[in-house]
């Protein structure tokens, strides 16, 4: 009986972990999908809706995210980010053979344009672009090459032991503790801003904000109050351009 428990214990506690760990943490996944759903053409809502069978893009938005503890899956982790030295472009930069998330973001795109393409293609590849654009967007995807966009500088964040990567993926949004929702209709009142449709200007703009990033953690192996404050604008400005670069690209496919 005590075994059963330990064990039912163990499994619930794992799953925390992992979902505390999440790429841009759920809520701004999904925050993503939100604002990318209030700025879809009509006949973009059609078909979203006929190729996910009516699941939200915020549903949806995270779904890469949950796979990746499927072994089946593994294969499909190198997707989600592109490091490389921060005085290299990614064209200049040495490409993974296995995949990167600019690649992965094209394949998707070309699937979901494809005609021919069946309904169990579109959805696996329409649930990834969803969640990738997001990733994209998150500037320590686009991170440094030799410390694996920031999963290896370790920092003190609030008194818990984390690394920069996690800092940005989620402890700052998980801070503030606010839901989906409530975020997407506070960043859908911003002006919008022009988005482009290409995946190299998306790595270009989130590798300048990354490079000011490592600039301001060199010396520090505590993460503040102070800092937290200071940086959840910036995550909020890249959450909300995300989420309209998303809309245009979904626009973009199916018009």
């Amino acid at each position: 009986m005590y075994r059963k428990i330990s064990i039912l214990f163990l499994l619930i506690v794992s799953q925390v972990i992992y979902s505390s760990e999440d790429v841009w943490g759920r809520v701004g996944h999904q925050v993503i999908g939100e604002i990318a759903t209030q700025n879809l053409s009509p006949i973009a809502i059609n078909q979203i809706n006929k190729i996910l069978n009516g699941q939200s893009l915020a549903l949806v938005s995270t779904w890469a995210d949950e796979m990746r503890s499927n072994p089946k899956f593994k294969k499909y982790a190198p997707w989600h980010y592109v490091n490389m030295p921060l005085d290299e472009n990614y064209h200049e930069s040495n490409k993974n053979p296995k995949g990167d998330i600019i690649q992965a973001i094209n394949k998707c795109i070309e699937v979901l344009k494809e005609k021919n393409s069946t309904q169990e293609m579109k959805s696996f590849h329409l649930k990834y672009l969803v969640h990738l654009i997001g990733d994209i967007h998150q500037p320590l995807h686009v991170g440094r090459f030799e410390d694996r966009g920031g999963n290896d500088i370790k920092l003190n964040f609030l008194g818990n032991n984390s690394n920069l990567h996690s800092v940005w993926d989620t402890r700052i949004i998980e801070y503030f503790t606010v839901d989906y929702k409530s975020l997407a209709n506070e960043l859908m009142g911003k002006k919008k801003v022009q988005v482009s449709l290409n995946p190299i200007d998306w790595t270009n703009e989130s590798k300048q904000e990354v490079k000011k990033i490592y600039s301001k953690i060199i010396g520090v192996d505590t993460i503040s109050l102070d800092y937290v404050n200071k940086n959840f604008p910036l995550i909020k400005n890249q959450l909300h351009k995300a989420g309209l670069t998303l809309a245009n690209i979904l626009n973009n496919i199916f018009k």
